[in-house]
C-alpha cells in the first residue's frame, strides 16, 4: 500500500497500520487542502 495519498493533485502523507487495520493520515497535510493555507501549521 502507498504512503502517498493524492487529494485534488496534492500529497497527503498516509501510513497504514498493519495490527489495527487503520490508515493514518498528516494531519498538517489534510489542513493544508482543506484550507488551501501556505502555512498549514498555524491552524
Amino acid at each position: 500500500m502507498s504512503n502517498i495519498k493524492l487529494f485534488e493533485e496534492r500529497n497527503v502523507r498516509s501510513n497504514w497500520n498493519e495490527q489495527e487495520q487503520k490508515w493514518y493520515f498528516s494531519v498538517i497535510d489534510v489542513i493544508q487542502v482543506l484550507t488551501d493555507s501556505t502555512v498549514p501549521k498555524r491552524y
